[in-house]
């Protein structure tokens, strides 16, 4: 458990305390994507001071959130524990109320591939989502993303994966998908796919545009009303 105690018996109260310090739920959301080593957890999180990323985990740990244990070539890693594995709904909710308030980028904000995976988890509506290959680029991250029956696979092609990153997709993607920031106002339906291409929001770089429907279809959130 953090050190800070705020002195109320209840369940919010626990939870802000377990994960509420600043840069544990980044930690949690990363962990959310797969088992992580300390040095990619901080390649992550490039503005993390190390001390605070060693109290941080600690504190996870203490408090029943991640673990640490051995995995095979690449020795110990930290995961989350089924108790932590448990917020990933709670994430992906935030990310969605979040993702109101987002504006433009500040200079010196970057996307990480974890972060873009999230994203891409959060927005997923799997009700809506027709079958979908693609190799998705927004800035130096590129991500393999693909649709099958409803499900969602993300693989890490650049920066290169982590060894535990997972087993890449064989075969070619239908389309190789470039954007920036300002792919938010496609996923949040703020322009149709014509008019990202036509803004130079996104841009496909090989295969056909029309692929953006599918994309625009299977990743999207409704704005809140205020």
């Amino acid at each position: 458990m953090a050190a800070r105690s705020y002195g109320q018996y209840c369940g919010v109260t626990t939870a802000v305390e377990l994960i509420g310090e600043r840069w544990a739920l980044l930690i949690v959301r990363d962990l959310l994507v797969g088992p992580r080593r300390y040095t990619d957890l901080k390649q992550g999180l490039p503005r993390i001071p190390t001390n605070i990323l060693s109290s941080r985990l600690k504190e996870l740990q203490d408090g029943g959130v991640v673990r640490r244990v051995p995995l095979r070539s690449c020795g110990l890693v930290y995961e989350l524990t089924p108790y932590g594995r448990a917020l990933e709904p709670i994430v992906l909710a935030l990310g969605r109320w979040g993702f109101q308030a987002m504006g433009d980028p500040d200079d010196g904000d970057v996307v990480t591939p974890d972060s873009l995976t999230m994203a891409l988890r959060t927005s997923f509506r799997p009700d809506q989502a027709r079958d979908l290959d693609i190799e998705l680029h927004v800035g130096d991250v590129a991500l393999r993303v693909i649709v099958r029956d409803a499900a969602l696979q993300v693989a890490q092609l650049a920066p290169p994966a982590p060894p535990i990153g997972g087993v890449l997709p064989a075969g070619e993607p239908e389309a190789v998908v470039v954007a920036g920031p300002g792919i938010r106002h496609l996923i949040a339906g703020d322009v149709t796919p014509a008019e990202a291409i036509a803004q130079d929001l996104v841009a496909v770089a090989r295969g056909e545009e029309r692929i953006l429907d599918a994309f625009a279809q299977a990743f999207h959130i409704d704005p809140i009303a205020a």
